[in-house]
């Protein structure tokens, strides 16, 4: 029999430090790449670019930029929304979890932080 784990999904669990600083666990995911996403239009218009460094997230305003770091640190702007799993607080592109370091499904430690809130309008 095959594994339950679906190749497609990488789950981590992270940490939100908004601009008040106070920091809660968080659950993110990778989206793009395998599952046919790429070149599909966000919800802010553009095309998902898998090379680039960008997230979804299901209330934060588009152009928001948020700092991401597990192995190494990486800054990526709110281009679309989700995720729409139960459970989980952001989606990554695939560029931008291969910049931190994360290539297999499992648990991790990630830190991110508001560093500047977008104006919710379409593609920057």
């Amino acid at each position: 029999m095959g594994c339950c784990i679906s190749y497609r999904l990488i789950v981590a669990v992270a940490f939100l430090l908004p601009v008040s600083g106070i920091a809660r666990a968080e659950v993110a995911s990778i989206y793009g790449g395998r599952d046919g996403l790429c070149g599909h239009r966000t919800a802010n218009g553009e095309r998902l670019n898998c090379s680039a460094m960008t997230a979804a997230h299901r209330t934060w305003p588009f152009g928001t930029r948020v700092r991401v770091c597990h192995n190494g640190c990486v800054i990526v702007r709110i281009n679309d929304r989700g995720p729409w799993v139960r459970g989980r607080h952001i989606d990554l592109s695939p560029a931008a979890a291969r910049a931190i370091g994360l290539y297999q499904t499992g648990h991790v430690t990630m830190g991110m932080d508001l560093q500047a809130v977008g104006d919710g309008v379409g593609a920057e």
